[in-house]
């Protein structure tokens, strides 16, 4: 008859194999998966750019070569705003929010909070799409195009709102 300690190191040495294999092929499907995310960024950043380049201007890089920019599109990042840049810079959603306010904002003492955004750009008043103004909206605020004079009321800063 086999020992306690033979059969539970036998048992041991089966999940060690077991773990083994189970960690081989959680690499692989990883390995498979990391390739998937690739293709689909590249595929973004090509479908993202215009037509074989045309209409795009360079610019020098600090410290690099030409490179190319473009209008901005959807899902884009929010530059931080500085000196001569337009709302056109803006991915459309943020541009539509941004002239909603310009526009809605003069009516309403130059400020708005997000649930009257949301309905100028002619969203639902709903909790899910107020916080997705809300995001867009504190980001704007974050990155120097807006200002946030209280919680969750935000308003155009002279001259960097208009320009779209």
């Amino acid at each position: 008859m086999p020992s306690v300690m033979g059969l539970l190191e036998e048992r041991e040495r089966a999940a060690r194999q077991r773990v083994d294999a189970l960690q081989a092929e959680l690499r692989e499907a990883e390995a498979v998966w990391e390739r998937f995310v690739i293709a689909r960024e590249t595929v973004a950043e090509v479908l993202a750019e215009p037509c074989g380049g045309q209409g795009v201007s360079p610019v020098v890089v600090v410290g690099g070569g030409p490179a190319r920019v473009g209008g901005a599109v959807p899902g884009s990042v929010v530059p931080v705003w500085r000196e001569g840049l337009a709302a056109a810079a803006l991915a459309p959603d943020y541009q539509q929010l941004v002239d909603a306010l310009t526009r809605e904002g003069g009516s309403r003492a130059g400020a708005m909070d997000c649930r009257q955004l949301a309905v100028a750009v002619g969203l639902d008043p709903v909790p899910a799409k107020v916080e997705g103004v809300r995001s867009k909206m504190k980001r704007l605020a974050a990155r120097g195009w807006l200002a946030e004079e209280r919680p969750g009321m935000f308003s155009v800063v002279a001259g960097r709102g208009g320009g779209s």
